[in-house]
């Protein structure tokens, strides 16, 4: 009974905010193992565990020499944290200091809609005659850095035009377009590969690249393989492969209309307060009016 006792003793000393912070504190160490378990760091990260616990060890053990020559190496630590993470760590804050942009929702939303139209209208053209294509869709991470490295185009987005850049006569096959605001802004853009080491064989440089963007930033990337016509989609570090073009609209779809229904669910409640505002104003003004009549003939 003492251990019951104690136990319940215990849990009712623990408060909501503990709760919470533990509940946080969870996650985000969830998330970090996972993060880095899918990427090629996860080796160094077990790597540092075994020497942890070793230097744990050696301690209980009064180990003095160990001791000594791994305590001065843990004193560097941050710093080879930084280095042998230097990757995942820019991933991680440039997926936190997304810079986001602000569009009006309703006519963003057909204009969106009629951009997915036309790219799933050229990767059919694109799979049946294996011609390699990546297309990158901006969203709310900044792809300034990516654009910088191709050629600026800034033109409404077309099939034809879409089957031209990456028709393997062109100068601007070779490389990403990138769709910024439901217009082609640049084509011929290198994007960072991905690290992973657990990825099928088949998957080549475009899977690879595509994978990569998605996992540094929360872009959406079609990609059509050169090698089989295959068309893949990725997405928040995860490609879907051998999609049919139904799944692939229904995907973009799903992850670039969503934030427009968001946007356009603001803006539809602006506009009903204004329209509130103005009914208000319309019904107190005659009172007004009326008010300043009485005024003057008192006056008078």
């Amino acid at each position: 009974m003492g251990f019951w006792n104690m136990l319940l003793s215990l849990i009712r000393t623990i408060r909501i905010n503990d709760v919470i912070d533990m509940a946080i504190m969870a996650f985000l160490l969830y998330k970090i193992l996972y993060f880095l378990s899918r990427t090629g760091s996860g080796r160094a990260l077990r790597g540092l565990l075994l020497i942890i616990v070793a230097m744990l060890i050696a301690r209980k053990l009064d180990l003095y020499m160990f001791n000594y020559v791994f305590g001065k190496g843990l004193e560097l630590g941050v710093l080879i944290l930084l280095i042998v993470f230097q990757p995942e760590v820019r991933a991680m804050l440039e997926k936190v200091g997304a810079v986001t942009r602000f569009i009006p929702g309703s006519e963003r939303s057909k204009e969106m809609g009629g951009c997915i139209e036309e790219v799933v209208k050229a990767c059919d053209p694109l799979s049946k005659t294996k011609t390699g294509a990546l297309i990158v869709f901006e969203r709310d991470n900044d792809l300034n850095e990516e654009i910088q490295t191709g050629v600026l185009i800034d033109v409404e987005t077309r099939s034809i035009l879409l089957q031209h850049i990456f028709d393997k006569n062109t100068v601007l096959h070779d490389g990403a377009v990138i769709i910024r605001s439901e217009r082609i802004y640049a084509a011929r853009c290198r994007l960072p590969s991905s690290k992973r080491l657990d990825l099928p064989q088949r998957y080549g440089m475009r899977h690879r690249a595509a994978l990569g963007m998605s996992e540094h930033s929360d872009a959406a990337v079609v990609i059509v393989s050169e090698q089989t016509g295959e068309i893949s989609f990725a997405l928040n570090g995860e490609i879907y492969s051998d999609i049919t073009l139904s799944e692939l609209e229904s995907r973009l779809d799903q992850c670039l209309m969503r934030s427009q229904d968001a946007e356009s669910g603001e803006e539809g409640l602006r506009a009903m307060l204004k329209n509130r505002v103005a009914a208000l104003r319309k019904k107190l003004a005659p009172v007004k009016e009326d008010e300043n009549e009485d005024h003057q003939e008192d006056r008078q």
